[in-house]
């Protein structure tokens, strides 16, 4: 192969960056990314789907508000990676040889879609040429990865239903119909302000920490300010800016553990039922087989920052990962 591209470098009219026997990103890589701007602006989630030409893929993920992460995962493809690989070179083929989904000879960037869609953008990378090549256009609305259709395309506008299609052929060559594989799914953005595994006091149950009704919603709740004392064991130590009037806090925590490690977090915030209450879904994440984390007594927590409501507030049953040890 590596002769025959040489060969293609040296003849007029030979262009191994485009459709052609030996496609562009034969030996390299696609990456899907999708920006999904959440709640009028407020957040954003960002998936990025890498997927390599032996076959192996991964699915990163973050959720964030207010300019700070909240979140971040990482799935990678399950099973041994070269079943994916048939599958890969059938994306090249849309992308470099098919009618309808060929992105050679669009234009290659937009730069804003406002706060009502998505962004997606396509990457080809290829190893032996040692280049890139990117088309990124707006979704007709502000959907993630899973949800992602061509669906309200603006007439005319071919380049952004081209580079959708792809996305979402790289999407079901990959991932496919599971939705429990993504991470933030339904969920309101929510910001990280702490996390840690050592805290001055007993972190046994979740806690809500949000003004009340009584005409002074922008003051901290007198209980946040006790817990933020006990929990830095009275060291002065500044709590966290939070606009009280906008914001609510809640503190996750899966009571003591006894080995290295161990952590806790906030993975999605969810409105439920018919009164639009809060559920956090809390989950505890742990070593995987095989990984012999040390023995340590630990307090695993996690505060996050969302937009404040005044509806019911509950908590899911916490779930537990493992977590391969080279992550």
């Amino acid at each position: 192969m590596l002769g025959l591209t040489i060969t293609c470098l040296l003849l007029p009219g030979c262009n191994p960056a485009g459709p052609g026997f030996f496609r562009f990103g034969s030996d390299g890589w696609v990456r899907v990314t999708v920006d999904v701007p959440l709640q009028g602006g407020t957040g954003w989630m960002q998936q990025v789907l890498t997927w390599n030409s032996e076959g192996a893929w991964k699915l990163a993920e973050e959720i964030g508000y207010d300019g700070v992460v909240g979140d971040r995962t990482l799935l990678r493809n399950p099973g041994l990676p070269y079943a994916y690989a048939a599958n890969y070179l059938s994306l090249l083929h849309l992308v470099n040889d098919h009618r309808g989904t060929k992105l050679w000879g669009l234009s290659d960037q937009i730069a804003d879609c406002g706060i009502g869609r998505s962004r997606v953008r396509f990457l080809i990378g290829d190893n032996m040429l040692d280049e890139e090549r990117e088309w990124s256009r707006c979704a007709p609305k502000a959907a993630t990865l899973r949800f992602l259709s061509t669906e309200g395309v603006r007439p005319g506008d071919d380049g952004a239903e081209r580079v959708i299609q792809v996305a979402m052929r790289a999407r079901d060559f990959t991932l496919g119909e599971n939705s429990d594989r993504y991470a933030y799914t339904g969920s309101l953005p929510f910001a990280t302000l702490e996390r840690g595994t050592e805290t001055g006091m007993d972190l046994d149950e979740p806690r809500l920490f949000r003004s009340g009704g009584d005409g002074n919603e922008s003051e901290a709740p007198r209980d946040w300010l006790d817990f933020w004392d006990e929990h830095t064991e009275g060291s002065g130590r500044r709590p966290p800016d939070i606009d009280w009037a906008r914001e609510m806090a809640v503190v996750a925590t899966g009571g003591e553990r006894d080995e290295a490690g161990d952590s806790i977090e906030v993975r999605r915030v969810l409105v439920v039922g018919d009164d639009r209450g809060i559920r956090f879904e809390i989950v505890r994440r742990v070593p995987g087989n095989y990984c012999a984390p040390a023995d340590r007594v630990i307090w695993p927590y996690h505060i996050a920052l969302t937009t404040r409501s005044v509806t019911p507030v509950s908590y899911s049953p916490t779930r537990t990962e493992r977590v391969p040890c080279d992550v």
